[in-house]
Formats: structure tokens, C-alpha cells, sequence
């Protein structure tokens, strides 16, 4: 059967007086940081329980040392744009399990009391703690918050999620897998670098741990990036001559950002994979180089994500076009 020929064109979506259909975001640049350093302190726990469940104490004692800092930034960079300090507090007074804001505060707030107790507890035990009573908790406390760590890499791509940003909301599906990945890659590349500071043990089990997992984590990051724009790209506007949500990504700093996070990602895992796992003073080099491509790439993937969503509140086709899309029936989509 013959499709019937549209007599009329799709209008193009317009809002009153040009001015944008949604507010923009009011989040500054210290969340994107956040989104990074969070990820990356969910990524060094799970390195640091690992090194320790391998009897790896000095890489242990580190990434906890590590993680402490990088929740700390993190907490920084979250007080920071919320302006009070009162308003985080204020967060814990509720736990409402349907927003993702309550429980990412109460995630945030466990993994941070966890990773602090074991990083309090390795200082105590090195100032003249004894070691039965600083041990138990420095263990705890580090795998503790390796067992929160995903959660806390993870909720943010589901806070991003849930708010109505065009290019965050059509995401919902892939961005958890992306934030995902580019937590496992900076906590492999950070327990490199950590790993730089000492000749790695060729017979410990976990001493090629770190760099595979900054070549999975980059893999699965890269790989779900790719997925997420290709399903942006398959929204369309419902008009071929409209672009799609995916340009949001693919315009601007966004791109810019974007392909300067693929291209450190790609190259940054592609060294550490070359590196190997034999402890010469030439591939540690080599390793703790690629550790910090795999560390940029992460970062700017958070800022490429970040500036994609403010960018796409600008533009009512990117409102307008996903809901006019889902009205049609799928037979009927262009």
C-alpha cells in the first residue's frame, strides 16, 4: 500500500519571542568538576579494597589516602555551587527515596564517613594506634566504600537524568554506563600512578590490576559514549531536515570537548595496554602517561556531557521534536 504523501510540512518548532522552552541548568562548572572527582574517589576505593584483599598494603594505604582527597575536592566543588554549606546539611534531614538529589546526598555522605574512617585509621596505625584496633576499621572503612563506590559513580548520571534537559533526559539509558566506565578508568589510572611511587611486585596478584582496569573502564566508557550518541542521533525531530538531540553533542565546545575526551581515552589505554606489566623504569613512565591521557579523557568527558545539556535547553527543536516524535505512531515515523 502506497504511503500517504504529507501535503503539509512539519512546522518548525518555535517558542514565544525566541526565548528559550526551558531555563538552562543554573549548575555552574564546579558540578561538571564534581561529576569527575566524585567518579574518580568511587574509582580509587574500589583499587584500594582490591589492593588490600591482595595483601597489598602499600597500594592500599595510598588509594585510601587518594580516595580521602578526592571525595574532599569533591565536597568542595558541591558546597561550592550550592552557595551555603547549610544546604547540603539541610539534605540530611529527609531521606526521599524517589529523588535522586536525597539519595546521592546519603550516598555521598556514607561513602565519604567510610573512606574517612579508613583513611583516620591508616594515620592512627602509622602515629602509634595499635594495629588490632586501627586495621579492623582501616579494612572496614575501605571496603565499605568500595561496596558504596558504584552507586556514588553512577547516581549523578541518574540526577542528570531526571530532570527534563533534552540532551540528558533522551540519554537516560546510556549515560549510567558512561559515567560507570569513566569511574573504573580513572580509579585504574590513579592506582598507576599511586603504583609509580614504588617497584611493583612481578608475583602480586594485583599488581597488573590498576592498568586493567583503566583499559576496561576506558573501553566501556568509550563504548557507551558511542552508543549514547547513536541513540540520540535515532531521535529524531520528525522532519530529516531538522537535526537531531544528538547535536548537542556534536556542535560547539561539546564536540570540542567530546573528541578531546575520546582521543585522550583512546590513546591513554592504548599506552597502558603497551606498557605492560613488566616493572622497568621505561614502562613505568610509559604507564603513568597513559594513567594521566585515560585522567584527562574522563575529565573531559564530564565537562563535554555537562556543556551538552545547557546547550540543548537553547533550542525548542530539541524540546519540541523528542514529544512530537512520540506522538506518532512507530509505523508512521519518517
Amino acid at each position: 500500500m502506497a504511503r500517504e504523501r504529507r501535503m503539509v510540512p512539519d512546522a518548525t518548532p518555535m517558542s514565544y519571542y525566541g526565548q528559550p522552552i526551558l531555563k538552562p541548568p543554573t549548575w555552574k562548572w564546579p558540578i561538571a568538576a564534581y561529576l569527575f572527582t566524585g567518579g574518580l574517589a568511587a574509582g580509587t576505593s574500589l583499587v584500594g579494597a582490591a589492593a588490600r584483599l591482595h595483601g597489598d598494603r602499600r597500594l592500599a594505604g595510598a588509594a585510601s589516602a587518594a580516595t580521602m582527597s578526592a571525595i574532599g575536592v569533591s565536597a568542595g566543588f558541591l558546597i561550592e555551587d550550592l552557595g551555603r554549606r547549610s544546604r547540603f546539611h539541610h539534605m540530611l534531614r529527609v531521606v526521599k527515596i524517589t529523588s535522586p538529589m536525597s539519595v546521592g546526598t546519603w550516598i555521598f555522605s556514607i561513602f565519604s564517613s567510610l573512606a574517612g574512617a579508613s583513611a583516620v585509621a591508616e594515620i592512627g596505625e602509622k602515629v602509634g594506634v595499635p594495629a588490632r584496633v586501627a586495621r579492623p576499621v582501616t579494612a572496614v572503612g575501605q571496603v565499605g566504600s568500595a561496596l558504596v563506590g558504584p552507586a556514588l559513580a553512577t547516581y549523578t548520571a541518574v540526577l542528570l537524568a531526571d530532570t527534563a534537559v533534552p540532551a540528558w533526559h533522551e540519554a537516560r539509558r546510556d549515560l549510567p554506563w558512561v559515567f560507570a566506565g569513566s569511574a573504573t578508568a580513572s580509579g585504574g589510572a590513579m592506582g598507576i600512578l599511586l603504583s609509580t611511587l614504588a617497584p611493583l611486585d612481578p608475583s602480586d596478584g594485583f599488581a597488573s590490576g590498576p592498568r586493567r582496569m583503566a583499559v576496561v573502564g576506558a573501553a566501556l566508557e568509550v563504548g557507551a559514549d558511542e552508543a549514547m550518541h547513536r541513540r540520540l542521533r535515532a531521535v529524531a525531530t520528525g522532519d530529516t531536515d531538522k537535526p537531531d538531540i544528538g547535536a548537542a553533542y556534536t556542535s560547539g565546545s561539546p564536540r570540542v570537548l567530546a573528541g578531546a575526551a575520546r582521543a585522550a581515552s583512546v590513546t591513554g589505554a592504548a599506552t597502558v595496554a603497551l606498557a605492560g606489566r613488566r616493572d622497568r623504569p621505561r614502562t613505568r613512565l610509559l604507564a603513568a602517561a597513559g594513567a594521566l591521557l585515560v585522567l584527562a579523557g574522563a575529565a573531559l568527558e564530564r565537562f563535554a556531557i555537562f556543556h551538552a545539556g545547557k546547550a540543548s535547553t537553547t533550542d525548542p527543536v530539541y524540546t519540541v521534536g523528542p514529544q512530537r516524535l512520540r506522538l506518532v505512531p512507530p509505523a508512521r515515523r519518517p
